[in-house]
């Protein structure tokens, strides 16, 4: 079953199967439990830390076919993150339910909220009202939010993990283990100064086989040259020494003025 309220909210098949494993109907039920869940812990503040902790209980608990829909599994990530779980029921419901043929609050919103903003690709995140599509990742979506800080406001924790090359992790412990640009080290990272000394190496080596090119090319040339004034030089005969270029160039005017004449 991909739809809920008698086809009116649709998603697909996460793991393309409708005989088992998690439904379309299971998407769109999990979706409104978590915007009532936003709505009580997070539309206030705009931070919503209860529902970030909740999405990661659920991920860590609930993601799996067997325990998507399992309402213990749901209940444990309530506990663990805090939610009170009649209060989201009762959003739930009062939202507009998700059984009869009729339309929920909430997912309407949304919907017209997709189509407002342009959403055509999902998942699609939106930082500072630009959206990013794709392959999203916790790393790209907080490199976006460090950039979207104007210069002389950007948070101590952007400054600290940006250059990591893992900042969830940094974010995390509230540290780097390994960056790009110092403080520490990784395999796979760089340092500035590795990189500045391989380019110089780099710019060295292609220098020195530029040179040796041009001065091959010009040895070349020079041995064209050579061949082409050998090949159309005359051959000393009895008639003198013609050896000389410039002699035998002075042999052709005197044979032009001899038939000229």
């Amino acid at each position: 079953n991909l739809c809920t309220n008698n086809g009116r909210y649709c998603a697909t098949d996460p793991d393309n199967d409708l005989e088992k494993g998690i439904s379309g109907a299971d998407v769109v039920k999990e979706s409104l439990r978590r915007l009532c869940i936003w709505k009580h812990y997070g539309e206030n503040n705009g931070v919503g830390e209860i529902w970030w902790n909740y999405v990661e209980e659920f991920i860590a608990r609930c993601a799996s076919p067997d325990y998507f829909m399992n309402e213990d599994c749901v209940a444990d990530c309530y506990k663990h993150a805090g939610v009170e779980a009649d209060k989201i029921n009762r959003c739930m419901i009062d939202s507009g339910g998700l059984e009869n043929d009729a339309p929920n609050a909430f997912l309407d919103l949304e919907i017209a909220a997709q189509t407002e903003r342009g959403v055509v690709v999902l998942p699609t995140a939106f930082v500072n009202t630009a959206a990013i599509r794709g392959q999203l990742s916790s790393n790209s979506i907080f490199h976006a939010i460090c950039a979207g800080y104007a210069e002389g406001t950007v948070p101590k924790i952007c400054e600290q993990c940006a250059s990591c090359s893992d900042p969830t992790t940094c974010v995390t412990e509230g540290k780097c283990s390994g960056n790009y640009g110092g403080g520490g080290s990784s395999s796979g990272s760089v340092s500035t100064h590795t990189f500045a000394t391989s380019m110089l190496m780099v710019i060295a080596v292609f220098g020195g086989l530029g040179y040796w090119h041009y001065n091959k090319t010009r040895e070349n040339m020079r041995e064209q040259v050579r061949g082409i004034l050998a090949e159309y030089m005359p051959l000393e005969d009895n008639d003198g020494d013609t050896s000389n270029p410039m002699a035998f160039a002075r042999m052709g005017e005197a044979s032009q003025q001899f038939m000229s004449s």
